[in-house]
């Protein structure tokens, strides 16, 4: 018989180390990143709402190689450059998500790191905004050669942390995040509203649906619903 796709909404899922999204999965950045992309969309021609449909989770330049399939990637990149030192300087209305904090201060002795299409400065701007704790290991786009949904990015975490892509659980709230755990060989939890029907193995309407319980072997339990 085929696998379901259908997510879980009450599981426990035992692991050795876990690998977080940033914006949609801790931190609700999407006041800024409305403001900046739908700028960025009047600016050249494109309805803002098909953009937001596509912008979340992807590094900016692959987002506008999408939307714009026949430009120089170079003028992306380029760019996406411009883009990133707007978000950066853009706060207002950074929040951590519903039972963020909480999650944070469970796993803070656990093996984790954080696995963002943020570079390293905005990354820590919005953690910082939303009063929450960085990660020792942080995987951002500077640090891999691919996009989401590209594994790359989870597959680098993971090997930092020293465990094997079996012994992993990524937390994700976008369709290509969540496709990126998933190519990667984890078991995914997607978080929120987007997460839910692009097949993690489990889904949470937020981080307070997500009890982490220690093990005396030094791995974890997540009981999730």
């Amino acid at each position: 018989m085929p696998q379901s796709t259908t997510p879980s909404t009450a599981a426990a899922l035992p692991a050795r180390a876990l690998l977080l999204d940033m914006d949609g999965t801790l931190v609700n950045s999407d006041a800024v990143v409305e403001r900046c992309w739908r700028g960025w969309a009047t600016r050249h021609g494109l309805d803002a709402d098909a953009v937001m449909k596509v912008v979340h989770g992807r590094q900016g330049y692959a987002t506008m190689a999408v939307l714009l399939p026949d430009r120089p990637m170079e003028q992306n990149l380029a760019e996406n450059r411009e883009l990133l030192a707007q978000e950066t300087a853009d706060v207002d209305g950074v929040l951590p998500i519903a039972g963020a904090p909480a999650f944070m201060a469970a796993i803070q002795t656990l093996p984790h790191a954080l696995v963002t299409s943020a570079d390293d400065a905005l990354a820590r701007v919005r953690m910082q905004a939303a009063g929450l704790p960085l990660p020792e290991i942080m995987v951002t786009a500077e640090r891999v050669s691919a996009s989401k949904p590209d594994p790359e990015g989870f597959l680098k975490g993971a090997a930092e942390l020293g465990f094997g892509p079996e012994d992993c659980v990524v937390f994700e709230d976008s369709e290509v995040g969540i496709a990126a755990g998933r190519a990667a060989g984890m078991r995914v939890v997607g978080v929120g509203p987007r997460a839910a029907a692009h097949g993690p193995t489990a889904h949470v309407d937020s981080l307070e649906q997500v009890r982490v319980e220690a093990t005396a072997d030094g791995g974890l339990v997540l009981h999730i619903g």
